[in-house]
């Protein structure tokens, strides 16, 4: 039988007073920001045909002290471990309100096999995407921030965890750890309470960072000291954000993050799959590599297609 535990720390403070809190209200010159998302990305998507191939996951777990990492879109990924394996932030919709996906998702959703765990960072819409989890089947249950608890408990899960900052579990040789982000939970206005963040997920000897969303903030300095990291899956994308807020990283701070880190690989993610934000579809690869050239680490940055596993 497993055993299941969880290892708080004491209280983190709210995010609201921590400091890694984006806050709500756009910045100025929010109008004219949003007429060019609507015309130059939300429009032009409608009627573009979506790119890429649904394939079929690989099912054999990688070798022992191998980890295998598959990006399947957005910030969905299916990490395999020798005896273990999880799902974060699972999203396979084809529309979020009039934005359309602009890619298919790696991974054929229903090809899936039972998991271990789903992990879900943070409430919105674009990574909490209830469809998919009601389809998803997880032994031990589902992790989610803390206040995101009654939105998952009824989607047929055996187990909701919420946790805050710092929370551990463990699952046998499975450990979890949900870590700090700057950015904001609310999946509605009012929902201010729901707090955010990434994971560290680690088994045998490899460990993966999932970073959730986030801004630039010294926190990543933190996790880095706190955690040895093994590969850390960085969000690149929507950094040109209508609102005008400081919620994403763009390329050059998502490689400054992943120094901090002290990770040995980087594996980009939250670009290419929906246009959320102003910036040109190709500019967050483009300059990811052009940043990791000048930095003399091209050699610790891959760039996955989806559904295609990074075996390490």
């Amino acid at each position: 039988m497993r055993k299941k535990s969880i290892k708080p720390d004491p209280p983190a403070a709210p995010a609201h007073i921590s400091g890694r809190y984006s806050g709500l209200l756009p910045q100025s010159g929010w109008p004219v920001r949003n007429y060019r998302f609507l015309r130059h990305r939300v429009v032009p998507g409608i009627f573009r045909r979506r790119a890429g191939n649904v394939l079929e996951p690989v099912l054999d777990p990688p070798a022992n002290g191998k980890v295998r990492v598959t990006w399947i879109g957005h910030a969905s990924f299916f990490l395999q471990f020798a005896g273990h394996s999880v799902i974060v932030d699972p999203n396979w919709a084809k529309w979020h309100g009039p934005v359309k996906r602009s890619r298919h998702p790696g991974l054929n959703l229903h090809g899936l096999p039972e998991v271990d765990l789903v992990l879900v960072t943070h409430a919105h819409f674009d990574h909490l995407h209830k469809p998919s989890l009601k389809i998803l089947k997880a032994r031990e249950g589902i992790v989610v921030p803390r206040g995101s608890g009654s939105l998952v408990r009824k989607l047929g899960f055996p187990a909701t965890y919420e946790v805050g900052v710092w929370d551990e579990l463990r699952f046998d040789l499975l450990e979890i750890i949900h870590t700090p982000s700057h950015h904001w939970g609310a999946r509605f206005l009012h929902d201010t309470h729901r707090d955010y963040g990434g994971y560290i997920v680690r088994a045998g000897d490899k460990s993966i960072f999932h970073c959730g969303d986030s801004a630039y903030f010294p926190g990543f300095g933190e996790i880095g000291k706190k955690q040895n990291i093994d590969i850390a899956l960085m969000p690149i994308g929507a950094y040109e954000a209508p609102s005008g807020r400081d919620v994403h990283m763009n390329p050059e701070e998502a490689v400054r993050a992943f120094a901090d880190l002290g990770a040995k690989l980087m594996i980009p993610m939250h670009y290419g799959t929906f246009p959320l934000g102003n910036e040109p579809h190709a500019e967050p690869v483009e300059r990811l590599l052009a940043e990791a050239d000048r930095l003399g680490i091209s050699e610790q940055v891959l760039i996955p297609e989806e559904g295609v596993g990074i075996e390490w």
